[in-house]
């Protein structure tokens, strides 16, 4: 994010005035309702304070939270906790909180790690996403293929109780959001394994960022600009860019910045 900051600088934003980060700790994920997470709850408490702060700072003016890969996943379940009177004073301009396919990671024991698996939500029908020689695996055989896989009894209750319900449950935050994502750039598909699971596997790839693949990017669209609740969303695809590149590429933060001073008119004009 550190080439965004310096190209908000360059527009005027100022550290600690009218810009502020906000970190989080990427072990941690999101939870289903009435199963809290310590972490994530003190995480919204200073994001709520961080974001009230700077909108007395700045005379009142609705904030714009920009996110980019797994903070996009944090600021919707930021925004989706919060009262939606509290909410719609914010404005948001978020790059994709998307799925991944990204299962050689399935070994580590993180929370956040199962967030990255691909969602039933994007994944609706049963395309095979994963490949052996006894059976295939669809988005919704992710639990079976976490056992398969060698992971615990406990792992695989973890992502059944905290991750998949979240995915499940993603929906619009009811505020205005922009969505930014890459294309054009090879992205994992498919896993084929040939040999049995204990060698590495052959990569299916298709469209997408490099690391988010075009299905959940076009998820994104049905999930949160489809919901008639939702009133603005904006979805920029930038060709041939990769999920990286978002942030730091020369001719995306050019389309990014342009995203955001946009945002930050319409902020103005509601404000008055």
């Amino acid at each position: 994010m550190g080439k965004l900051v310096e190209a908000l600088e360059r527009e005027g934003y100022r550290d600690g005035e009218t810009l502020f980060g906000a970190p989080y700790d990427f072990r941690h994920a999101p939870a289903p309702a009435g199963q809290p997470n310590r972490e994530l709850s003190l995480f919204r408490r200073r994001l709520r304070a961080l974001v009230e702060r700077a909108c007395r700072a700045n005379g009142g003016k609705p904030v714009i939270l920009v996110s980019h890969s797994q903070g996009g996943y944090f600021a919707l379940d930021f925004l989706r906790w919060s009262p939606l009177p509290w909410r719609r004073s914010s404005s948001v301009s978020s790059p994709s909180p998307a799925d991944v396919l990204s299962l050689p990671s399935v070994g580590r024991t993180f929370a956040s790690t199962f967030t990255a698996l691909p969602s039933p939500i994007a994944f609706r029908d049963d395309t095979p996403l994963v490949v052996t020689r006894n059976r295939s695996y669809a988005a919704r055989d992710m639990p079976a293929f976490l056992a398969a896989a060698g992971l615990p009894p406990y792992s695989v209750q973890l992502y059944e109780t905290r991750a998949l319900p979240v995915a499940l449950n993603l929906g619009a935050p009811v505020v205005p959001v922009t969505c930014v994502n890459g294309g054009g750039v090879p992205t994992p598909e498919m896993l084929v394994f040939r040999d049995g699971r204990g060698n590495a596997p052959e990569v299916v790839y298709g469209d997408g960022d490099g690391v988010v693949n075009l299905a959940s990017i076009l998820a994104l669209d049905e999930v949160i600009g489809g919901d008639p609740r939702q009133q603005y969303y904006k979805s920029v695809r930038i060709a041939n860019m990769s999920h990286l590149g978002v942030v730091s590429d020369s001719t995306a933060l050019q389309r990014l910045i342009g995203e955001i001073l946009a945002a930050a008119r319409a902020v103005d004009t509601r404000v008055m």
